[in-house]
């Protein structure tokens, strides 16, 4: 069942959507080589302790997951790009680090994602690691600009797809975006591939967090011992950048829109 939210709804949503991006800067500018992927879930659980706002990922015990995750952030390091559970691991230049984060205030959820490349040094950066972290980008900006009233769910996840496509890069379709509100997952699921003209027919006050990510190689994915960190199957770096957006009668609008670009985001 897909909910359609008035505009009060939206700008509660609205309210938890800027402490979401808010927390990703900030945590994406202390991403530095030296720095333990501990620190940041411990500074994650202090900023939400510190806002009164829940976690969606500490109970988050899905079927795909191996118990309740317990921690407060997904952090993805490389060939690691999704549900990445936090570990002491101390990052290098040259890192590729994605961060997801969700929780939910007064009961209203937001959801948003982040890939950056951890260097004090422009040059320190693989030029191809960049290409695949943009590429993410541009397709979370077509992604989002296609969500207009009126049109069909395949639009969006062609929009995605063909930025894909068109910068050679594999799309898996089993993990994508995904309808939120009062909840982290509600209906639709929106793959990161699709067909123009199909699918669920989109109306204002749809809400939905829309993810492009994909790796430099392989569409395939494996599990770790973790029971839920996903990483690309030939061990090639991955990238991830999500949004959560809202369907008006005008036009979409970003709940989780960041301020500047902290590091090589």
């Amino acid at each position: 069942m897909i909910e359609l939210k008035t505009a009060e709804e939206i700008d509660a949503m609205g309210v938890t959507g800027r402490f979401v991006a808010e927390t990703l800067a900030t945590l994406s500018s202390e991403a530095r080589p030296g720095v333990d992927l501990m620190q940041l879930e411990l500074h994650a659980r202090q900023l939400v302790s510190d806002r009164g706002a829940t976690s969606c990922y500490w109970d988050y015990a899905p079927s795909f997951g191996r118990g309740p995750f317990r921690n407060v952030i997904c952090l993805s390091v490389n060939d690691a790009v999704l549900h990445g559970k936090p570990h002491h691991h101390v990052l290098r230049t040259g890192d590729v680090l994605s961060l997801d984060f969700a929780v939910s205030i007064d009961g209203w959820v937001a959801d948003s994602a982040v890939t950056v490349i951890v260097a004090d040094d422009e040059e320190a950066v693989d030029p191809e690691d960049r290409a695949l972290v943009e590429s993410t980008r541009r397709a979370l900006d077509a992604g989002v600009a296609a969500a207009v009233p009126g049109g069909r769910l395949g639009d969006v996840s062609a929009a995605i797809g063909d930025v894909a496509a068109d910068a050679g890069y594999r799309v898996n379709i089993e993990f994508g975006g995904h309808g939120l509100g009062r909840t982290m997952h509600e209906d639709p699921h929106v793959p990161n591939r699709g067909r123009r003209g199909r699918g669920l027919l989109l109306r204002p006050g749809m809400t939905l967090a829309l993810e492009p990510w994909w790796s430099r190689g392989s569409d395939r994915l494996t599990i770790d011992a973790d029971g839920w960190t996903l990483r690309s199957a030939d061990g090639s770096n991955t990238a991830h950048s999500e949004h959560t957006i809202a369907i008006t009668e005008t036009s979409p609008r970003v709940l989780t829109q960041r301020v500047g670009t902290p590091q090589t985001e």
